[in-house]
Protein backbone atom coordinates (compact mmCIF):
# COMPACT_ATOMS: atom_id res chain seq x y z
CA UNK A 1 0.00 0.00 0.00
CA UNK A 2 0.20 -0.66 0.12
CA UNK A 3 3.64 0.52 0.18
CA UNK A 4 4.19 -3.04 2.29
CA UNK A 5 3.58 -5.11 -1.24
CA UNK A 6 4.43 -2.81 -3.79
CA UNK A 7 6.66 -5.54 -5.05
CA UNK A 8 3.15 -7.81 -5.41
CA UNK A 9 1.43 -5.45 -7.88
CA UNK A 10 -1.50 -7.41 -9.70
CA UNK A 11 -1.48 -7.09 -13.20
CA UNK A 12 -5.19 -6.48 -13.99
CA UNK A 13 -7.32 -5.32 -16.84
CA UNK A 14 -8.30 -1.80 -14.68
CA UNK A 15 -5.57 0.69 -14.14
CA UNK A 16 -2.80 3.02 -15.73
CA UNK A 17 0.13 1.45 -14.74
CA UNK A 18 2.60 0.05 -11.95
CA UNK A 19 3.89 3.53 -10.96
CA UNK A 20 7.06 3.87 -8.91
CA UNK A 21 9.69 6.94 -9.27
CA UNK A 22 10.02 10.06 -7.49
CA UNK A 23 7.86 10.27 -4.42
CA UNK A 24 7.67 11.50 -0.75
CA UNK A 25 6.63 8.65 1.44
CA UNK A 26 8.75 6.85 3.93
CA UNK A 27 9.30 2.98 2.81
CA UNK A 28 7.63 0.23 4.64
CA UNK A 29 10.12 -1.25 6.69
CA UNK A 30 10.44 -4.84 8.80
CA UNK A 31 12.41 -5.59 12.02
CA UNK A 32 14.85 -7.32 10.06
CA UNK A 33 16.10 -8.31 6.87
CA UNK A 34 17.94 -11.35 7.08
CA UNK A 35 16.45 -14.88 7.10
CA UNK A 36 17.24 -16.59 10.33
CA UNK A 37 17.98 -20.32 10.76
CA UNK A 38 15.20 -21.83 11.57
CA UNK A 39 13.80 -20.16 8.86
CA UNK A 40 11.72 -17.25 10.61
CA UNK A 41 9.14 -14.31 9.34
CA UNK A 42 8.57 -10.94 9.75
CA UNK A 43 5.68 -8.71 9.20
CA UNK A 44 6.08 -5.84 6.39
CA UNK A 45 3.60 -2.81 7.47
CA UNK A 46 1.88 0.23 6.81
CA UNK A 47 1.97 2.91 7.74
CA UNK A 48 5.61 3.80 8.87
CA UNK A 49 6.36 4.53 12.28
CA UNK A 50 6.32 8.65 12.91
CA UNK A 51 3.50 9.37 9.66
CA UNK A 52 0.49 11.60 10.09
CA UNK A 53 -2.15 9.62 7.81
CA UNK A 54 -5.70 10.37 6.80
CA UNK A 55 -8.93 9.23 8.89
CA UNK A 56 -8.97 6.61 6.54
CA UNK A 57 -6.04 4.30 7.21
CA UNK A 58 -6.04 1.00 7.40
CA UNK A 59 -2.66 -0.63 8.70
CA UNK A 60 -1.59 -3.71 6.52
CA UNK A 61 0.77 -6.26 7.13
CA UNK A 62 2.35 -8.47 4.59
CA UNK A 63 4.17 -11.82 5.69
CA UNK A 64 7.32 -12.99 4.33
CA UNK A 65 6.06 -16.30 4.82
CA UNK A 66 2.65 -18.59 4.27
CA UNK A 67 0.64 -18.13 7.54
CA UNK A 68 -1.08 -21.39 9.12
CA UNK A 69 -1.98 -20.60 12.35
CA UNK A 70 -3.76 -17.42 11.61
CA UNK A 71 -5.15 -17.21 15.32
CA UNK A 72 -1.89 -17.39 16.81
CA UNK A 73 -0.27 -14.74 14.56
CA UNK A 74 -3.09 -12.45 15.04
CA UNK A 75 -3.38 -12.62 18.80
CA UNK A 76 0.80 -11.18 18.38
CA UNK A 77 -0.50 -8.42 16.49
CA UNK A 78 -2.68 -5.22 18.53
CA UNK A 79 -3.92 -2.11 18.23
CA UNK A 80 -4.55 0.61 20.59
CA UNK A 81 -5.16 4.52 20.36
CA UNK A 82 -5.77 7.25 21.95
CA UNK A 83 -8.80 7.95 22.43
CA UNK A 84 -9.05 4.32 22.70
CA UNK A 85 -11.53 2.70 19.66
CA UNK A 86 -12.01 -1.30 18.86
CA UNK A 87 -9.91 -2.03 15.74
CA UNK A 88 -10.12 -5.46 14.34
CA UNK A 89 -7.74 -7.62 11.86
CA UNK A 90 -8.88 -9.12 8.84
CA UNK A 91 -7.29 -12.24 6.66
CA UNK A 92 -6.93 -11.96 2.99
CA UNK A 93 -5.14 -15.09 1.93
CA UNK A 94 -2.49 -16.70 4.17
CA UNK A 95 0.28 -13.85 3.91
CA UNK A 96 -1.52 -10.44 4.58
CA UNK A 97 -3.42 -9.27 7.49
CA UNK A 98 -5.30 -6.02 7.68
CA UNK A 99 -6.51 -3.75 10.54
CA UNK A 100 -8.96 -1.46 10.68
CA UNK A 101 -11.83 -0.07 13.23
CA UNK A 102 -15.68 0.02 12.14
CA UNK A 103 -15.36 3.18 11.36
CA UNK A 104 -12.78 6.48 9.97
CA UNK A 105 -10.55 7.64 12.65
CA UNK A 106 -11.51 10.32 14.49
CA UNK A 107 -9.14 13.50 13.63
CA UNK A 108 -6.15 13.65 15.72
CA UNK A 109 -6.01 10.05 16.95
CA UNK A 110 -2.65 8.99 18.53
CA UNK A 111 -2.72 4.95 16.73
CA UNK A 112 -0.03 2.21 18.05
CA UNK A 113 0.67 -0.83 16.31
CA UNK A 114 2.15 -3.68 18.70
CA UNK A 115 4.28 -6.34 17.14
CA UNK A 116 4.20 -9.30 19.45
CA UNK A 117 5.85 -11.79 17.13
CA UNK A 118 9.18 -13.29 18.32
CA UNK A 119 9.00 -16.36 19.34
CA UNK A 120 5.11 -17.18 17.61
CA UNK A 121 5.10 -20.21 15.26
CA UNK A 122 3.46 -19.25 12.04
CA UNK A 123 3.38 -22.50 10.58
CA UNK A 124 5.21 -25.31 11.37
CA UNK A 125 9.09 -24.65 12.16
CA UNK A 126 8.95 -21.16 11.31
CA UNK A 127 8.67 -18.66 14.26
CA UNK A 128 7.90 -14.53 14.25
CA UNK A 129 11.24 -12.76 14.71
CA UNK A 130 9.32 -9.10 15.61
CA UNK A 131 8.84 -7.50 18.86
CA UNK A 132 8.60 -3.81 18.33
CA UNK A 133 5.81 -0.45 18.40
CA UNK A 134 4.47 1.30 15.64
CA UNK A 135 3.30 4.75 16.32
CA UNK A 136 1.64 6.97 14.02
CA UNK A 137 -1.25 9.96 14.12
CA UNK A 138 -4.02 10.47 12.27
CA UNK A 139 -4.55 14.02 10.94
CA UNK A 140 -7.38 16.11 9.39
CA UNK A 141 -10.26 14.38 7.99
CA UNK A 142 -10.64 14.41 3.78
CA UNK A 143 -12.76 12.78 1.92
CA UNK A 144 -12.95 13.05 -2.19
CA UNK A 145 -15.99 11.48 -4.18
CA UNK A 146 -15.62 11.17 -7.70
CA UNK A 147 -18.84 11.11 -10.18
CA UNK A 148 -18.22 9.40 -12.92
CA UNK A 149 -21.21 10.85 -14.87
CA UNK A 150 -20.53 14.87 -14.12
CA UNK A 151 -16.67 14.33 -14.89
CA UNK A 152 -16.32 16.04 -10.64
CA UNK A 153 -14.02 14.95 -7.72
CA UNK A 154 -15.53 16.93 -4.74
CA UNK A 155 -13.37 17.12 -1.83
CA UNK A 156 -14.26 17.78 1.52
CA UNK A 157 -12.48 18.27 4.45
CA UNK A 158 -13.27 17.96 7.84
CA UNK A 159 -17.11 18.36 6.76
CA UNK A 160 -16.66 21.21 4.97
CA UNK A 161 -16.31 21.61 0.65
CA UNK A 162 -12.78 22.52 -0.37
CA UNK A 163 -12.91 22.17 -3.73
CA UNK A 164 -15.18 20.55 -6.79
CA UNK A 165 -12.63 19.57 -9.72
CA UNK A 166 -13.14 18.70 -12.87
CA UNK A 167 -11.77 15.13 -13.97
CA UNK A 168 -11.43 12.65 -16.56
CA UNK A 169 -12.21 8.83 -15.56
CA UNK A 170 -11.95 5.53 -17.45
CA UNK A 171 -13.94 5.23 -20.82
CA UNK A 172 -15.91 3.08 -21.91
CA UNK A 173 -13.67 0.42 -22.87
CA UNK A 174 -11.71 0.70 -19.36
CA UNK A 175 -13.79 1.70 -16.65
CA UNK A 176 -13.43 2.98 -13.01
CA UNK A 177 -14.08 0.75 -10.40
CA UNK A 178 -16.78 2.30 -8.45
CA UNK A 179 -16.10 2.15 -4.26
CA UNK A 180 -14.01 3.58 -1.57
CA UNK A 181 -10.29 3.34 -2.34
CA UNK A 182 -7.58 4.73 0.08
CA UNK A 183 -4.20 6.84 -1.26
CA UNK A 184 -1.49 4.34 -0.50
CA UNK A 185 1.26 6.32 -2.26
CA UNK A 186 2.35 9.54 -3.84
CA UNK A 187 4.38 10.10 -6.72
CA UNK A 188 5.99 14.04 -7.73
CA UNK A 189 6.55 11.68 -10.98
CA UNK A 190 5.75 8.50 -12.11
CA UNK A 191 6.16 6.18 -15.03
CA UNK A 192 3.25 4.26 -16.06
CA UNK A 193 3.69 1.48 -18.84
CA UNK A 194 0.48 -0.36 -20.06
CA UNK A 195 2.13 -3.28 -20.21
CA UNK A 196 2.71 -3.72 -16.52
CA UNK A 197 -1.29 -3.41 -16.08
CA UNK A 198 -2.23 -5.44 -18.97
CA UNK A 199 -2.67 -2.96 -21.67
CA UNK A 200 0.45 -4.20 -23.53
CA UNK A 201 2.24 -1.07 -25.67
CA UNK A 202 -0.95 1.14 -25.61
CA UNK A 203 0.77 3.75 -23.64
CA UNK A 204 4.02 4.55 -21.82
CA UNK A 205 3.94 7.68 -20.25
CA UNK A 206 7.81 8.39 -18.26
CA UNK A 207 6.78 11.17 -16.38
CA UNK A 208 3.20 11.37 -15.13
CA UNK A 209 2.96 13.77 -12.65
CA UNK A 210 1.23 13.96 -9.00
CA UNK A 211 0.29 10.29 -8.74
CA UNK A 212 -1.95 8.61 -5.98
CA UNK A 213 -2.21 4.96 -5.84
CA UNK A 214 -5.75 3.61 -5.15
CA UNK A 215 -5.28 0.08 -5.75
CA UNK A 216 -2.38 -2.66 -6.89
CA UNK A 217 -3.37 -3.03 -9.39
CA UNK A 218 -2.99 0.13 -11.34
CA UNK A 219 -5.50 2.91 -10.27
CA UNK A 220 -3.99 6.45 -8.91
CA UNK A 221 -5.55 9.71 -9.25
CA UNK A 222 -3.07 11.56 -11.63
CA UNK A 223 -2.39 14.58 -13.27
CA UNK A 224 -2.79 14.76 -16.70
CA UNK A 225 -0.95 16.86 -18.99
CA UNK A 226 -1.45 14.95 -22.71
CA UNK A 227 -5.33 15.54 -23.36
CA UNK A 228 -6.96 18.52 -24.17
CA UNK A 229 -7.91 21.06 -21.24
CA UNK A 230 -11.50 20.42 -22.39
CA UNK A 231 -11.32 16.70 -21.34
CA UNK A 232 -11.56 17.47 -17.76
CA UNK A 233 -14.96 17.90 -16.98
CA UNK A 234 -16.78 16.83 -20.12
CA UNK A 235 -15.32 13.19 -20.83
CA UNK A 236 -13.71 9.86 -19.93
CA UNK A 237 -10.80 9.14 -21.76
CA UNK A 238 -8.27 7.08 -19.31
CA UNK A 239 -7.37 3.74 -18.50
CA UNK A 240 -9.36 3.64 -15.56
CA UNK A 241 -7.35 5.53 -13.72
CA UNK A 242 -8.89 9.36 -12.63
CA UNK A 243 -7.39 12.05 -14.23
CA UNK A 244 -6.91 16.04 -13.17
CA UNK A 245 -5.57 18.80 -15.46
CA UNK A 246 -1.66 19.48 -15.17
CA UNK A 247 0.84 20.67 -17.31
CA UNK A 248 4.80 18.41 -18.18
CA UNK A 249 6.62 18.83 -15.08
CA UNK A 250 3.88 18.78 -12.77
CA UNK A 251 2.16 22.26 -11.89
CA UNK A 252 1.81 23.12 -8.39
CA UNK A 253 -1.44 25.45 -9.39
CA UNK A 254 -3.10 23.09 -11.31
CA UNK A 255 -5.60 21.12 -10.23
CA UNK A 256 -3.84 18.11 -9.76
CA UNK A 257 -1.04 19.98 -8.03
CA UNK A 258 -3.27 21.31 -5.87
CA UNK A 259 -4.93 18.14 -5.13
CA UNK A 260 -1.65 16.74 -4.56
CA UNK A 261 -0.54 19.22 -1.94
CA UNK A 262 -3.64 18.76 -0.16
CA UNK A 263 -3.98 14.95 -0.18
CA UNK A 264 -1.91 12.50 2.25
CA UNK A 265 -1.61 8.71 2.68
CA UNK A 266 -4.83 7.49 4.22
CA UNK A 267 -7.19 10.00 2.89
CA UNK A 268 -10.02 7.94 1.06
CA UNK A 269 -11.40 8.45 -2.68
CA UNK A 270 -14.34 7.77 -3.59
CA UNK A 271 -15.95 6.64 -6.96
CA UNK A 272 -19.73 6.48 -7.89
CA UNK A 273 -21.66 6.27 -11.18
CA UNK A 274 -19.25 4.15 -12.91
CA UNK A 275 -20.72 1.04 -14.86
CA UNK A 276 -18.03 -1.11 -13.51
CA UNK A 277 -18.11 -3.49 -10.38
CA UNK A 278 -16.98 -2.45 -6.81
CA UNK A 279 -13.09 -2.62 -6.34
CA UNK A 280 -12.34 -5.56 -4.46
CA UNK A 281 -11.59 -4.86 -0.87
CA UNK A 282 -8.09 -6.71 -1.43
CA UNK A 283 -7.42 -4.62 -3.86
CA UNK A 284 -4.78 -1.79 -2.18
CA UNK A 285 -6.68 -0.76 0.96
CA UNK A 286 -9.99 -1.03 -0.13
CA UNK A 287 -11.46 -2.81 2.95
CA UNK A 288 -14.49 -0.14 3.66
CA UNK A 289 -16.48 -1.22 1.19
CA UNK A 290 -16.77 -4.28 3.52
CA UNK A 291 -19.97 -4.05 6.12
CA UNK A 292 -18.28 -4.58 9.75
CA UNK A 293 -20.04 -7.74 10.08
CA UNK A 294 -18.07 -8.85 7.03
CA UNK A 295 -14.98 -7.35 8.23
CA UNK A 296 -14.86 -9.07 11.28
CA UNK A 297 -15.67 -12.22 9.71
CA UNK A 298 -12.40 -12.89 8.17
CA UNK A 299 -10.69 -12.27 11.96
CA UNK A 300 -9.23 -15.79 13.14
CA UNK A 301 -9.90 -14.60 17.00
Amino acid sequence: MIAAAVAALAVLTAGCGAGGGTDDKPRPSASTGQATKPPSFVGVYSPETGTTVGTGMIISLDFTRHITDRAAVERGVSVTSVPPVEVTGHWFGDQRLDLRPARFWQPGTRVTLHLRLRGVMGTPGVRGVQSKDVAFSVGRDQHSTVDVLTHTMTVVRDGHLLRVLPISAGSDQHTTYNGIMMISEKYKVTRMNGSTVGFGGEYDIPDVPHAMRLTRSGTFVHGNYWSPPYVFGTRNVSHGCVGLRDRKGGGADTPAGWFYGQSIVGDTVEVVNSPDATVAPDNGMSGWNLSWPEWTAESAL
